[in-house]
């Protein structure tokens, strides 16, 4: 392109490079710095020393790995039971199942640990089953939590299990092999990938969360819940840096393990491979039915109590109906501006960070200059993936809250939501984004150059509109994340500009679980209605490439 166009694409890939370095390099570097500064002192480890020291503390991080664990445990199994279900069992009404199991991703996790407690609190209807016991703490966290993360590990699985060659079950059956022989020398090696990353997302995701425990954890404290108190309720930052980075450490080095496993996964289907088309059996089919139909009741159910709660007078004594605990400006300051606050967040969120995060992924893959600064953006916009939500919210406050900062203008702005959004959520996205453009042929600049067209004709007309369908996806998720975050946005909105989630959190304080069920329930429909509307883009989308490739073929 000559020197004007390797001169566009250093500065471009500068550009990207400061960002990262400023969104999340340095903020980070001065967390880390709190967590071992004192004043007068320099550089200690005493807040280390002190937080090992203090038996509750030191308890909450015990807590943090036990439940980690355990939901692991529990969830993994279930969602792989759903998965295989869902890719190779029989059963009318997959598509209705998938998104009913897809559903908990769509609100705050606060909302599972309220229905919890609506059905089998002190005075929940379920409550006497439990003959006595108690469901807050322990109990009622690592319920919440499964529920949480259930789907994004049937995500995962059903992706594993979907690449499977219908050639090595045949053959296997030829040789006398069994059902169980073939699913343990088959389907178990080729989904191991999938179950790995399962793992180590599902452990990141329920450590870092503060949702359930906050609501239903009582007694049970988790490091999520130290910084909370820590930062919000004694102003101890140090204490709470430090806690953020013990938080970090785990959510760290699982995400790490998850890329490393990527990289050794080595695809499962050749060029010769047929699709696996399940076929019907009695004993298979049946056991996923009871699986995949249980699952979607019990997520069902879940939605159904909190939108009941919200809309009877009181749950489970008083049953006629009532819109009161819709009037939030009884019970939350923001009222509805709760709701419209985080919808025009969300959708800024979803346009601004799908347009960086393609236009990042089409610098750093679809570009030969500046080979260098591409290859260290490349590998900063996987860091975000490892930063829990709490810990960048803290860092954040703790970096541009300094009137030494030049970016201090920034602090306590809707703009350093949306930077905070963009920047924890970025690593998915953009690995959805190179995925895509890699698979578009490399030689398209090249002809396009040819035939005296730019790359940049390239992108608009080609590259763009073939990766349509992963564009709406990724703003999909931008969207719905945008919406249902706690962590990242707790300690950095501003006064004026409360969002519904946050709203959620603070009434639940309150004791007014009726009118959260409500706004959790709000950002569940706002959250639905984008989620269908984004399908009938998908639609179009695959309706304009299709017309396209038709278009550059005549």
């Amino acid at each position: 392109m000559g020197r004007r166009g390797i001169s566009l694409v250093g500065v471009l890939a500068l550009a990207f490079c400061v960002a990262a370095v400023l969104a999340l390099l340095l903020p980070l570097a001065v967390l880390i710095l709190q967590s071992v500064s004192a004043p007068g002192s320099g550089l200690t480890v005493d807040h280390y020393v002190s937080y090992f020291a203090t038996p509750g503390l030191l308890r909450a991080l015990e807590n943090t790995a036990l439940l980690g664990i355990a939901t692991v445990a529990f969830v993994v199994p279930l969602a792989f039971s759903f998965a295989y279900g869902m890719e190779r069992a029989v059963l009318p009404g997959k598509e209705g199942l998938s998104f009913i199991a897809a559903a908990p991703l769509l609100v705050p996790s606060l909302l599972p640990a309220m229905v919890l407690i609506y059905l089998f609190g002190h005075q929940g209807l379920l409550a006497p089953m439990l003959q006595g016991a108690d469901i807050y703490g322990f109990p009622g966290v690592l319920a919440a939590e499964v529920i949480a993360t259930l789907p994004h590990a049937v995500i995962i699985l059903k992706t594993a299990l979907r690449t499977a060659d219908a050639r090595l079950y045949e053959q296997a059956t030829l040789l006398g092999a069994g059902s169980w022989r073939k699913f343990y020398t088959i389907t178990l090696p080729s989904a191991r990938h999938g179950l790995i990353s399962a793992v180590l997302v599902v452990f990141a995701l329920t450590i870092t969360d503060i949702g359930a425990p906050k609501v239903i954890g009582g007694g049970f404290d988790v490091l999520a819940i130290t910084i909370y108190k820590q930062v919000l309720g004694q102003q101890n930052f140090q204490l709470g840096s430090v806690a953020a980075i013990l938080l970090m450490v785990p959510s760290a080095f699982a995400i790490v393990l998850e890329r490393a496993a990527a990289k050794r996964h080595t695809a499962s289907l050749s060029a010769r491979a047929r699709s696996l088309v399940p076929r019907p059996h009695p004993v298979r089919d049946r056991l996923a039915a009871v699986v995949c139909y249980g699952t979607a009741v019990l997520v069902l159910v879940m939605l159904t109590v909190c939108q009941l709660v919200a809309l009877v007078r009181l749950w489970p004594y008083d049953l006629s109906l009532t819109l009161d605990y819709y009037d939030f400006g009884r019970y939350d300051g923001s009222g509805w501006g709760a709701v419209i606050n985080s919808t025009l967040l969300a959708a800024i969120s979803a346009l601004v960070g799908t347009a960086f995060v393609f236009a990042g992924a089409h610098l750093s893959e679809r570009t030969k200059e500046a080979p260098w600064l591409r290859g260290l953006f490349s590998r900063l916009a996987l860091l975000p993936a490892a930063i829990p939500g709490l810990a960048l919210g803290l860092s954040y406050v703790l970096f541009f809250d300094s009137p030494l900062n030049p970016l201090h203008v920034l602090y306590g702005s809707v703009g350093l939501l949306l930077i905070a959004n963009i920047t924890h959520y970025y690593t998915v996205p953009h690995l959805s984004a190179v995925g895509a453009v890699k698979a578009i042929d490399g030689e398209l600049e090249a002809v396009a150059q040819s035939l005296g067209r730019s790359p940049l004709s390239v992108l608009g007309m080609v590259v763009a509109p073939m990766s349509v369908s992963v564009l709406v996806e990724i703003a999909l998720y931008f969207f719905v994340n945008a919406m249902t975050t706690v962590s990242v946005v707790m300690f950095l909105y501003p006064p004026g500009f409360k969002l519904a989630s946050v709203a959620v959190l603070n009434m639940d304080d309150a004791g007014d679980l009726a009118p959260a069920a409500a706004m959790g329930m709000m950002i569940f429909y706002v959250n639905f209605v984008v989620r269908i509307a984004g399908q009938a883009v998908l639609a179009s989308g695959r309706r304009l490439v299709r017309h396209r490739m038709k278009t550059a073929v005549a």
